[in-house]
């Protein structure tokens, strides 16, 4: 075994906080998630820690000949896919609360896990807190927009909000957008039925006025659906519930297209001829539309920087998610965000 797995009450290196790697979370894990670490390290530089059993982990560290290169931080405990938000607090020693946890005493810059959605966003709240002012955490997806990717958000962390959340959304999206994106001045749009404010229910109704009338927010008004990929606005804000559901349409969209595409191109010879002409532009877009490309989703308003990566990643996404966790880290995008919210809040009565 190895003499550098950490115990308990020991301490990372000072020098450049690693990226704290759940090793347990996932339909592939651990060795997808140990597969990924090790491509991070070696060709991204990317400092790593994996959480998870040590044993385990240094025998699928040993497969790719990295035990020396990525030390381990014992947690004994895993939180299984199928398993919700209670299990945060069934686990207190899960390998995410552990991962979380080197966050908050400052071992870690990030989190990464591809483990349950529901999971990450409880033990989120419960080891790292929401920065001062934010009501809820948000998750927020990079949509493929061009030039700049579109913010979504939320994509699943909250299924019921109130007016006032949405508002807070559209300045966690703002900042998020700013730092990640580099997009001066976002523009914010709201996703509703209609383009015209008085479409929607009366939760979009409410939003719609508090977003008209927010300091520091460019509103640009309601959008439907279909503007989702047209790069209309730069931040799309919406309830957890809506979002998550057009998120997974639009993924399932794709690969539907996709799979039509692939089937039309082999149907002749000169459809074959036709995309072997096209094949550099066709093997762009399929890798501008790779949702493994992207790393994942971003949980927004916490005390630190928590990427959650799609729960059947294999190596190239988990090794992605780290890549945009260290540069949210490094761009100090939950210090901007705890900027934002601290000169926009106003107490709001919710309940």
């Amino acid at each position: 075994m190895r003499e550098d797995v950490l115990a308990r009450g020991d301490r990372l290196p000072d020098s450049d906080p690693p990226i704290a790697l759940d090793a347990m979370g996932g339909d592939h894990a651990p060795h997808e998630i140990v597969a990924g670490a090790v491509h991070a390290v070696r060709e991204r530089g990317i400092p790593i820690v994996l959480v998870g059993p040590p044993r385990v982990l240094y025998e699928a560290l040993t497969d790719h000949d990295a035990a020396k290169e990525i030390p381990i931080v014992r947690a004994e405990e895993a939180i299984a896919m199928d398993e919700g938000a209670l299990a945060s607090l069934r686990r207190p020693r899960s390998s995410l609360a552990v991962a979380c946890h080197l966050v908050r005493r400052g071992d870690a810059s990030a989190v990464v896990s591809a483990g349950s959605t529901a999971a990450i966003v409880t033990t989120g709240r419960l080891r790292l807190k929401g920065l001062p002012g934010v009501l809820r955490p948000a998750i927020a997806v990079a949509l493929p927009t061009l030039p700049t990717p579109t913010v979504l958000l939320d994509a699943g962390a909250n299924a019921e909000v109130k007016p006032e959340m949405m508002v807070q959304f559209a300045h966690l999206g703002t900042a998020y957008a700013e730092t990640a994106h580099g997009i001066e001045a976002p523009r914010v749009a709201l996703l509703t039925i209609g383009s015209e404010a008085e479409k929607g229910n009366k939760l979009v109704k409410r939003a719609h006025e508090l977003l008209v009338a927010a300091p520091g927010i460019r509103f640009t008004g309601n959008i439907e659906g279909h503007d989702l990929l047209t790069g209309v606005a730069d931040v799309i804000v919406t309830d957890g519930f809506t979002g998550n559901v057009a998120l997974k349409t639009m993924e399932g969209a794709v690969r539907y297209a996709f799979a039509e595409l692939k089937d039309s191109v082999s149907d002749s010879r000169l459809a074959r001829f036709g995309a072997l002409m096209q094949r550099a532009r066709l093997r762009e877009l399929a890798q501008r539309l790779d949702s493994e490309a992207y790393g994942g989703a971003v949980l927004l308003g916490l005390n630190g920087t928590v990427v959650i990566a799609h729960g059947a990643s294999k190596a190239p996404a988990v090794s992605a998610a780290c890549e945009l966790a260290v540069t949210l880290s490094r761009r100090g995008t939950v210090p901007r965000i705890g900027e934002r919210v601290a000169s926009t809040h106003r107490p709001h009565r919710l309940w």
